[in-house]
C-alpha cells in the first residue's frame, strides 16, 4: 500500500490507537481472506470507516483507529471464525504517534513512527500480537501453579498426593500444549515476513521488540513450563510408583494366601 492509501484510510491525523486483542486459540484466517484485504502476510483487512486490523491465525487481532461501535462491529463479524473463544479475551493497547522528523522509537505516550504506512503498523501488529498472546499464556502458567500447589503440599504433608492423576495429566498436557503453540502457532521469536521484504524496518521490530521484552519474557515462560511438565511429571510417577507397591503387596499377599491354603490341604490330608 502506498502513502495515499494510507493516508485514506487513517486521515491526516497524528496520532492513532492500536488495540491488540487475543480472541482464542485460532482464527480461520482463509475464510476472511475474501473480505477487503489489504495485505495477505499477515492478513490485513480494512475496517470501519477510516481503520484496518490485522488478523493473526493464532488467534489475535490487532485494531488500528476503530471508534468502540466500529470496533463492536467488526468483532461482532469476526466472531463467527474464531475457534475456542476466550471470555474476556487479553487486550493491549498503545497510542501511535506520527513524526516524521524524529527517530522511532518508544515515548512515554506510546511508540512514535515517522509514518502510518501500512508495513509500519504491520510491524507494530506483529509485536503487539505476541505481547498480548504472551499474557494469555503466562495468566495459563500462573493458574497451573494455582493448581499443583495444593497437590504438592498434599504429598508434603501426607506423603502422597490423592487420587489426583487425571488432574496431573491434564496440567502436563496443557503445558505441552501451550509450548506447541508458542513455537509452531505464534511463532514468538521470529521476526514477521515482511522484514525480508522491508529490511529498513528491522531496526523498528528490534527497538519495539526489546521494549515489550518479548525474548525474556519467552525465556521465562519456557522456564516455567518445564518446571510445570517437571513438577507434573514427578507427581505422576510418585502416583505410578505408590500403584506399583500396592500391587506387589497384593501379589505377596496372594502368594502368601496360596501358601497358607497349601500347608492347610497337606496337613488336612497328613
Amino acid at each position: 500500500m502506498d502513502a495515499r492509501v494510507a493516508r485514506a484510510l487513517f486521515g491526516q491525523g497524528t496520532e492513532l490507537v492500536a488495540r491488540a486483542l487475543c480472541l482464542g486459540e485460532r482464527i480461520d484466517t482463509r475464510a476472511l481472506e475474501t473480505t477487503r484485504r489489504l495485505a495477505s502476510r499477515p492478513l490485513t483487512l480494512a475496517a470501519g470507516e477510516a481503520g484496518g486490523a490485522v488478523v493473526f491465525r493464532y488467534g489475535v487481532v490487532v485494531l488500528f483507529g476503530l471508534s468502540p461501535v466500529e470496533e463492536a462491529s467488526f468483532l461482532a463479524n469476526l466472531r463467527p471464525f474464531v475457534i475456542e473463544p476466550f471470555d474476556p479475551p487479553p487486550v493491549e493497547e498503545v497510542l501511535l504517534s506520527q513524526a516524521e522528523d524524529e527517530p522511532e522509537q518508544v515515548v512515554p505516550s506510546g511508540v512514535r513512527l515517522s509514518d502510518f504506512s501500512l508495513e509500519r503498523l504491520q510491524v507494530v501488529a506483529d509485536i503487539l500480537a505476541k505481547s498480548v498472546v504472551l499474557d494469555h499464556y503466562e495468566a495459563a502458567i500462573a493458574s497451573a501453579f494455582d493448581r499443583i500447589e495444593p497437590l504438592a503440599k498434599s504429598l508434603q504433608r501426607e506423603g502422597q498426593a490423592g487420587s489426583a492423576s487425571r488432574e496431573l495429566l491434564r496440567q502436563l498436557g496443557g503445558s505441552l500444549l501451550i509450548q506447541h503453540k508458542m513455537v509452531w502457532r505464534a511463532e514468538i521469536s521470529e521476526k514477521p515476513e515482511i522484514l525480508w521484504d522491508r529490511p529498513e524496518l528491522d531496526r523498528l521490530y528490534s527497538r519495539l521488540a526489546d521494549e515489550y521484552e518479548l525474548r525474556e519474557r519467552q525465556l521465562a515462560l519456557d522456564r516455567k513450563l518445564a518446571l510445570v511438565s517437571q513438577s507434573a511429571q514427578t507427581l505422576i510417577d510418585l502416583l505410578q510408583d505408590r500403584r506399583s507397591l500396592r500391587v506387589e503387596w497384593y501379589i505377596v499377599l496372594l502368594i502368601v494366601v496360596e501358601i497358607v491354603l497349601t500347608l492347610y490341604a497337606m496337613f488336612v490330608r497328613g
